[in-house]
């Protein structure tokens, strides 16, 4: 039997965590390293490491819970801006093998930056559309 993750001993009580919310299907909680105020983690109580891997029903029941927590941390922080990211898969970033959707609550002066601040050594130039539409071609070819 395979060790349960971080997620799932949260999800039976084994390990402590600070409840937002939870529904059908998903559950929410504070991130214990949060990078602001109000950081949550949402997750769905199926634990599974990829999007891909919820059903249809299961991956809509996860994004309302997403939304019912932005309007928790709405009435809270008087905001309706928030970076919600998820990282699927170890190659991304993921750091527990087990969905989760991060949402962070947006402020004016909260130091919150633009995607292109997780790469701060991109090129901002001109887009190349003739590399982007041979991409775009050939990605739809492959479905």
């Amino acid at each position: 039997m395979a060790e349960q993750t971080l997620f799932e001993r949260i999800l039976s009580g084994e390990i402590p965590s600070h409840k937002i919310a939870s529904g059908d299907g998903w559950y929410a909680f504070l991130d214990i390293f949060p990078r602001r105020e109000g950081h949550t983690l949402v997750i769905p109580t199926k634990p599974v490491q990829r999007i891909a891997q919820l059903t249809e029903i299961e991956r809509s029941r996860l994004m309302s819970g997403v939304v019912e927590v932005q309007t928790l941390l709405t009435n809270y922080f008087s905001t309706t801006d928030f970076t919600v990211v998820v990282h699927d898969g170890p190659l991304a970033g993921q750091e527990v093998p087990h969905v989760h959707v991060h949402v962070l609550p947006r402020t004016a002066g909260d130091n919150g930056s633009t995607l292109a601040a997780m790469w701060p050594h991109s090129s901002h130039a001109e887009p190349d559309h003739a590399t982007l539409n041979a991409l775009a071609a050939s990605i739809t070819k492959e479905a």
